[in-house]
């Protein structure tokens, strides 16, 4: 199995990158936006995953080893397969699906194109005792600053704790790091 690759970059696709290695090219499927952070010729190392099917040999690559394992422990849900995987990587961060499993917000998942709110059961259900990690935390220690300010912003207007959490923890990995543009990006997950 192929569980490592460092090489160069000849190509970036939308959602994968074209890796050169002793002159043989692998094209790996990374999570979206992970192909804009890079250029052509740049050297990089990824952490990767081969599905080998009847009718498809595919090359998932991560930036770490914690996201694999995501991703891995991610395709072992029924009715997720490794696209489904791979946007749930793009659209939440590895602490961000930490959080919903151990809190079991499953509508958290629902921000995640292509899966619905039985599959996002389905999520929290079968990787329950799977993620490490204790059911009582402080959010407000597991925050960035920004996400702090946006937390504390969103309980002053009058959301629960509940509520404010959930909304951070849907703030796409994209987001931009200024506490303004995340709070109004957190306010639009209660439209």
């Amino acid at each position: 199995m192929i569980s490592f690759l460092t090489g160069e970059i000849i190509a970036i696709n939308d959602d994968s990158l074209i890796l050169e290695l002793n002159g043989m090219g692998f094209d790996i499927f990374v999570p979206k936006g992970y192909a804009l952070e890079h250029h052509v010729g740049q050297k990089i190392s990824l952490f990767t995953h081969l599905i080998v099917r009847q009718d498809l040999l595919a090359l998932y690559g991560f930036n770490t080893l914690e996201e694999k394992n995501y991703f891995l422990l991610l395709i072992g849900v029924e009715g997720i397969g490794p696209r489904s995987a791979l946007a749930a990587i793009s659209t939440l961060t590895t602490e961000a699906i930490r959080r919903a499993v151990l809190s079991e917000q499953a509508e958290i998942f629902n921000r995640v194109p292509g899966i619905g709110k039985k599959t996002a059961q389905k999520i929290i259900i079968h990787l329950q005792g799977r993620i490490k990690g204790s059911k009582d935390y402080d959010i407000t220690t597991q925050l960035t600053d920004a996400d702090s300010q946006v937390f504390e912003a969103l309980v002053e207007l009058g959301y629960s704790v509940v509520e404010a959490q959930t909304a951070i923890q849907a703030l796409p990995t994209d987001a931009p790091k200024e506490v303004e543009e995340r709070l109004r990006i957190a306010l639009q997950f209660f439209n």
